[in-house]
């Protein structure tokens, strides 16, 4: 690779930024000398090509981004969308990877990886840059004496996935104290804000991953937390966990939410084998009163306890892992390089890679494949169909 002083990169800036020709020209140029190729589209945007997206994300699966670029701020993001349209290049954003599986084909277009970063704190109101660490961001507010967010801690990826998401755990979803978002509306090639509200938040949606799935980006959140208060103690685990003991601080309340995940295999540890994988693979499905009744009665046939959730008006949330074990799937099974986590049913897992394992690891394919074993044998057993959780790419 080939090291330009400022002048240099200047002038290539520029002759990148000219016409069509001239910038093919100047590629083709640095090709011939043998010379890493870069895309300076900008002074601090790089695209840079064939990138491997893999190590970009929890599965460490998938192939190559045939463009790809970090977005360090919200200039970054618009000249890399009008980048992307003035070639007719598909876009994808990509956060934490924390919640994506990628083909082993990779994705045939630009791939924008969101690394925007920054809190700004304002009395209870926490204004984030998409691209800050969740986890870091819930350690600070219950440091600080924050509530509303105390049992999202250990989630992995960044801020900015939360509200596409309505990212949701233990009794809490962080659509419960999002204020505001700022986002760049691809179509417009302008940013604009919404209220939560606007977002349209429901369980585990929002219009950005729903009705406007692949429109806006989101760069910044703003997030109204709970100065006082206790922390939110309403789910089994934790209730389970702080019964008999002095009411929990909210910082023990997030210690021990990541310890309960941890003994589920749904926090990231390195070196860790449970950890290669997208959390949650399946969202628990919404039925019908009528369907729970019939789901109860077949637990109650077989002797095992069922516990169902409130859902939106109508429905309850039956828990998936439940099925997926009733249905005849147990922790630690296994097909080919892919595999059911040792602790979770709901989590799977890259088995074979990093430990020298002669499989090597696990493909998408063979990660959906699974996927659709499992799926059809929940479906064929209870009449109910899961859904994937996290976000296909390059399909």
């Amino acid at each position: 690779m080939v090291v330009l002083n400022i002048a240099d990169l200047l002038q290539l800036a520029s002759s990148l930024r000219g016409e069509p020709g001239a910038r093919s020209g100047a590629i083709a140029a640095r090709k011939r000398r043998g010379e890493f190729v870069t895309i300076l589209y900008s002074l601090s945007l790089e695209i840079r090509e064939n990138i491997s997206l893999a190590p970009f994300t929890t599965f460490k699966i998938g192939g190559p981004a045939r463009w790809f670029a970090a977005a360090a701020g919200e200039d970054d993001v618009a000249e890399a969308c009008k980048w992307a349209r003035q070639r007719d290049v598909p876009l994808f954003v990509l956060g934490g990877g924390s919640n994506v599986l990628v083909a082993d084909g990779g994705f045939p277009g630009l791939v924008l990886h969101i690394a925007a970063k920054g809190v700004e704190q304002d009395g209870n109101l926490f204004r984030v840059g998409a691209g800050e660490s969740w986890d870091d961001l819930v350690q600070r507010a219950v440091e600080n004496g924050f509530a509303g967010i105390e049992c999202l801690a250990g989630i992995p990826g960044t801020a900015g996935g939360t509200p596409v998401q309505n990212v949701g755990a233990y009794g809490q979803e962080v659509s419960s104290v999002i204020e505001r978002v700022r986002l760049f509306d691809i179509a417009a090639l302008s940013f604009l804000e919404m209220s939560a509200a606007d977002c349209q938040f429901s369980y585990r949606r929002s219009r950005f991953n729903s009705a406007d799935r692949g429109r806006f980006i989101v760069t910044r959140i703003d997030y109204r937390l709970r100065p006082k208060g206790a922390p939110q103690l309403s789910y089994a685990d934790l209730k389970s966990y702080f019964e008999g003991r002095p009411a929990p601080s909210f910082r023990e309340a997030a210690d021990a939410v990541r310890r309960i995940r941890r003994g589920k295999g749904m926090l990231l540890v390195p070196g860790d084998p449970d950890c290669r994988s997208a959390g949650s693979f399946f969202k628990n499905p919404s039925v019908t009163h009528q369907v729970a009744d019939r789901i109860r009665a077949f637990a109650a046939g077989t002797g095992t306890s069922l516990r169902v959730y409130p859902g939106e008006v109508g429905y309850v949330k039956v828990p998936a892992a439940w099925l997926i074990e009733q249905s005849g799937f147990a922790k630690g099974y296994s097909q080919g390089a892919a595999g059911i986590s040792s602790r979770h049913t709901l989590a799977l897992i890259n088995i074979g890679y990093g430990v020298g394992d002669a499989r090597g690891g696990a493909t998408a394919a063979e990660i959906l494949a699974l996927a659709s074993e499992i799926a059809d044998a929940v479906e064929a057993k209870f009449g109910v169909r899961l859904e994937m959780e996290p976000e296909k790419v390059g399909f």
